[in-house]
């Protein structure tokens, strides 16, 4: 299974469309495609995370019952043009569905992880208020498959 975003290649800078106002950015969602995934999906996953040591694992982005025929979200999608029954979550800025990079100046390029898990259920019972552990959690037993896409971003 393979991720990747029309905006950067995998390694690459996240432009700063995708940044939060504070750090200079408009906060639009990250444009993602995949393909590849495996016999027996039934509905994806999505997690961004900062794994950087600044950040501690920083949720960006938490988004479950992606359908099973889903293949890409568009450009922006996050609160707007979500397929029907896609469940955002909160991140850690406290807010429901993306939010983009925005490291605190001065502590390098932070990578941001998106992951991309291929699930054998089509529904993941979950608060929306969930954190990246009760996430995880959430997924164990029904991953199928993952792939990965690291964007950068500093300031």
């Amino acid at each position: 299974m393979q991720i990747t975003s029309s905006a950067f290649p995998d390694g690459g800078k996240i432009p700063l469309t995708y940044v939060m106002p504070g750090a200079g950015g408009q906060n639009v969602s990250v444009p993602l495609s995949w393909s590849g995934a495996p016999a027996g999906t039934k509905s994806f996953a999505l997690a961004m995370v900062d794994p950087h040591p600044v950040a501690n694992n920083w949720v960006h982005w938490l988004v479950v019952d992606l359908p099973q025929n889903s293949t890409s979200i568009p450009e922006g999608a996050s609160g707007h043009k979500m397929p029907p029954g896609v469940q955002e979550l909160k991140n850690s800025f406290g807010e429901t569905g993306y939010g983009g990079p925005q490291p605190p100046r001065g502590s390098g390029d932070h990578p941001y992880v998106f992951t991309l898990y291929a699930l054998s259920v089509p529904h993941i019972e979950i608060g929306k208020g969930a954190g990246l552990a009760a996430f995880k959690q959430a997924l164990e037993g029904k991953t199928l498959a993952t792939a990965t896409l690291t964007g950068y971003f500093g300031r």
